[in-house]
């Protein structure tokens, strides 16, 4: 702070000596009007960035306002205080932690010198002459944790001499001129001058000369050893600084060291009966979100709190760990799903909690956050349940940190893009729309730098507004939207049934113009597919620009890019591209990220999530993740989508299964919400569920197709018998799983899942010879064949018109090359929900094909797909409630 030319000179020769030694260090200058506020400011920055391992602050600090000199040392970071001037330093010293501290360089340096001449301290009488906080008080704490026997003087001792006479080593740092006599000094004594004063003298250009605190030229005849000033303590200060640097660097390594974690796991009270999933989840204390994310290694500026329980990760943190090496990487996924339920959620936050707080291992759960629409519906929430949850379930199943009203407030922007260019084009001329879409600012017209690129897109190579001929403005202004092929929608994330056809457009204020539309939940929106797939904010930005809402009446398809919203998208979702850090009950780590549908999308959480977690974890960690729906919908997905565009290659499949499922699928009877289930599922039945196992052999075989070992994790209830459990564990065996086994994690939390968390560790070191179903040269037919003849047991399968022309329309605009996302009923291997089991034989009917090029695949619709859910007659809404006492939400399950 300031000009002062001796804090310059010191200045320089730190630099000077960092600079010979490698170390990169910069001077941060503040003028003589800098205030405190200014100063604390910049401290705080300093503080937080992961790439200062030290800092000091020039004293005396040279302003014209008032600053508080003690209050600015205290501001640095205890573990950045490499000149060790902090309240908390200072005291550490003084403890004696010697080991948890920085020292002050002076008295490092003079500590350093000592030890230098071979001496030994212990047992020896030392004296230090001043108290300043910067040298004589830590001098003397130093001395005396170095066991010898420390007598601290300063101007008020009366009988200096004397003392002086009595030290084996003297260290005097009083700032006075010459003030120790060489005649005090005890013969042989070792003595350290820290003393920088001038003093006249006309020999000299300047007319003075720079000596120390004790007359040095009687001194050093009694004294065995001695410092010069100049050239004494002073380079020593500067070479202690940076070795507290070094020191303070290595630190800082080892503490945030990838795959080294100290984590303080939770303790659970578990209950019998097992009390509702809000109860439980209510009754567990988190651990401060900031804590959670401190002991998985991140670092303060890479975390973004939103309150006390959930936060936002930056996505530096993936490009600090880059060089990193990724841990293992887990997808669970389960049978054919059933209304009787087999608990994914459940068993992937049971897994982590075994795998982390009773094995010990680094593992991050990695999830997709639901749709507020279920949730006040008919499903409820998807934190998991029992004792195996993500915590707080209020927060994680509600509004979290508001990434799907983002994608609400993006997607509706466009759809609303849409709707409006048609209007305008319809009621101006070319002149008229090209001189609104480029206006003129104070008599200069200008192309933003989105409609450069549609003049790019078009061949136009053109940038000055005023150069476009009339056939080059037509191109221009002109979208010529086809309305009847638009396929973007608006977007809710609620469920209204009344918003699944509406008619848009009917104010007089549009002149007419109005068209058939429709509302989907938001969780269906390409904008949520794209932030899934996203390996970055360029990535998403760029996928953004890429989605196409409908094709022009020439047949071309139209872009958001070609809407000039791209821009306009990617600060809407600058936020929601940062995975949410949030914890089980248990206390492992859990990122909770995006949640694209898993049918007309791929069912799977971030990618980002993924990636930044993999890192975390280190070499030796976990990573486990979930896919929608059965093994033949979601984990087809994962491979062949996911792992596509991330590049990552996954260890291990967990397929969950459950006694009363396989039983359906074994042909048992229909079940009925709020009725009691019938008999066939409440007794042992070893026939029905042998015939079920079918189904849990074909999902065995679609995750070996991939060339990736399976566990399958049997969910037991109270209801299931022995004989039954070790049928399924002996059938998935013989199915060719690696390992099968049964748990209790529902009930029990982690320990529950540790006989499986035990055979996913041994599976994950089992050779995994991963590969993809197909190559995405293949024609789009052939591409949907091999997935419905291998993955779904179909013997061939049938387009009919409209999906015959959208083969041909895609493969024109050049989308032929995409992965294929199916969006098929999750209730059955075929495209007829009723048929359980394992079918084969039949021909799959290809209704239509859609693209979410955005996003990155084509969509073939196999049967009807509801993208908006409608309310039950009892929605879930009915229970929930908050108090207005204790704040706390009622009624979540």
């Amino acid at each position: 702070v300031g000009n002062r030319d001796d804090s310059n000179l010191y200045i320089n020769m730190k630099l000077k000596a960092a600079a010979e030694i490698g170390i990169s260090a910069n001077h941060i200058k503040l003028p003589n009007t800098a205030t405190e506020a200014d100063v604390l400011k910049c401290i705080a920055s300093l503080n937080g960035d992961p790439a200062v391992h030290g800092f000091i602050v020039q004293l005396p600090l040279d302003s014209d306002k008032p600053i508080n000199t003690e209050k600015i040392t205290n501001a640095v970071a205890p573990e950045k205080d490499v000149d060790g001037l902090s309240s908390i330093n200072a005291g550490k010293l003084s403890r004696g932690d010697l080991g948890d501290c920085f020292i002050p360089c002076t008295p490092k340096g003079c500590m350093e010198l000592i030890r230098q001449t071979g001496i030994q301290v212990a047992g020896k009488r030392a004296v230090v002459v001043g108290r300043s906080k910067i040298v004589g008080a830590p001098m003397h704490d130093l001395l005396l944790w170095n066991h010898a026997t420390v007598t601290t003087c300063h101007s008020k001792t009366s009988t200096l001499a004397e003392e002086v006479g009595k030290a084996d080593i003297l260290v005097v740092a009083a700032g006075k001129a010459e003030m120790v006599k060489g005649e005090w000094i005890k013969p042989g004594a070792i003595v350290i001058d820290c003393g920088i004063n001038h003093v006249p003298d006309s020999t000299k250009a300047s007319g003075k000369r720079v000596v120390g605190d004790v007359a040095y030229t009687t001194a050093k005849e009694k004294a065995s050893y001695i410092t010069p000033v100049p050239g004494g303590v002073g380079p020593m200060t500067v070479a202690m600084l940076m070795q507290s640097t070094v020191e303070s660097a290595q630190r800082f390594l080892e503490k945030f060291q990838p795959g080294k974690w100290n984590i303080q796991y939770n303790h659970l009270t578990l209950k019998m009966p097992v009390p509702s999933d809000i109860e439980i989840s209510q009754s567990c204390i988190p651990k401060p979100i900031d804590q959670v994310a401190r002991e998985v290694g991140l670092l303060p500026d890479e975390v973004e709190l939103y309150g006390q329980t959930k936060a936002k990760v930056h996505l530096s943190a993936l490009k600090r760990l880059k060089n990193q090496p990724d841990g293992k990487y887990v997808v669970v996924t389960g049978i054919t799903p059933t209304p009787l339920g087999e608990g994914k959620s459940t068993t992937t936050v049971g897994l982590v909690q075994a795998l982390g707080a009773h094995l010990h291992q680094n593992v991050f759960a990695c999830v997709r956050q639901p749709s507020q629409g279920p949730t006040f519906g008919i499903k409820g929430g998807a934190a998991g349940g029992g004792y195996c949850q993500i915590t707080p379930m209020e927060e994680f199943n509600l509004h979290l940190t508001g990434d799907i009203h983002a994608i609400t407030a993006a997607n509706n922007l466009v759809a609303a893009a849409v709707d409006a260019r048609i209007f305008h084009e319809l009621t101006q001329t070319d002149q008229a729309l090209y001189n609104r879409l480029v206006p003129s600012v104070n008599g200069v017209r200008k192309f933003s730098d989105i409609q450069i690129r549609r003049l790019q897109k078009l061949g136009i190579n053109k940038t000055d507004p005023t150069a476009l001929t009339k056939e080059e403005v037509n191109l221009f202004v002109r979208l010529d939207i086809d309305p009847g092929t638009i396929t973007w929608q608006r977007v809710l994330d609620t469920n209204d049934r009344f918003l699944r056809k509406i008619t848009i457009g009917q104010s007089p204020t549009e002149k007419g113009f109005s068209r058939m539309a429709q509302f989907d939940i938001t969780v269906s929106s390409e904008i949520m597919a794209v932030l899934a797939l996203s390996d970055g904010l360029d990535d998403m930005k760029k996928r953004l620009g890429r989605m196409v809402v409908a094709s022009s009446k020439r047949g071309e398809p139209v872009t958001t890019d070609d809407l000039g919203v791209t821009g306009a998208l990617a600060v809407l979702m600058r936020d929601a591209v940062k995975p949410n850090l949030m914890q089980t009950l248990e206390g492992t780590p859990v990122f909770v990220h995006a949640g694209p549908f898993a049918n007309i999308a791929h069912g799977n959480s971030s990618v980002l999530a993924d990636k930044i977690a993999l890192k975390l974890v280190g070499k030796e960690g976990f990573v486990v993740t979930e896919a929608g729906f059965g093994a033949d919908i979601g984990m087809e997905k994962f491979f062949n989508i996911k792992c596509r565009y991330s590049g990552l290659r996954p260890h291990v499949v967990v397929l969950v299964a459950t006694v009363r499922a396989l039983k359906m699928h074994g042909g048992g009877p229909a079940v009925t919400a709020g009725v009691p289930l019938p008999k066939e599922y409440m007794e042992e039945n070893l026939q029905l569920l042998a015939r079920g196992c079918s189904n849990l052999n074909k999902q065995i075989q679609n995750a070996r197709m991939f060339g990736v070992p399976v566990v399958v994790a049997v969910n037991a209830f109270k209801t299931d018998t022995k004989a039954e459990l070790a049928l399924v564990v002996q059938l998935a065996k013989e199915a060719g799983a690696f390992d099968a086994v049964e748990c209790t994690h529902w009930a029990e939390g982690g320990k529950g899942a540790v006989a499986l968390a035990q055979a996913v560790q041994r599976a994950s070191q089992a050779p995994s010879n991963f590969r993809f179903l197909y190559n995405v040269e293949l024609p789009v037919v052939d591409k949907i064949r091999l997935i419905a003849q291998q993955i779904y047991g179909a013997s061939d399968i049938e387009l009919l018109p409209e999906a015959q022309e959208k083969v041909i329309l895609y493969t024109k605009q050049g989308f032929g090359n995409l992965p294929i996302c199916m969006a098929k009923t999750h209730l059955s291997l075929s495209h007829d929900p009723e048929q359980k089991g394992a079918p084969t034989g039949f021909i799959l009917p290809i209704r239509d094909i859609r693209a979410s090029v955005g996003a990155g695949f084509l969509y073939p619709l196999v049967g009807t797909m509801s993208t908006m859910p409608g309310l039950p007659t009892r929605p879930c809404f009915y229970d929930i409630d908050l108090d207005p006492v204790s704040g706390e939400v009622n009624g979540l399950f």
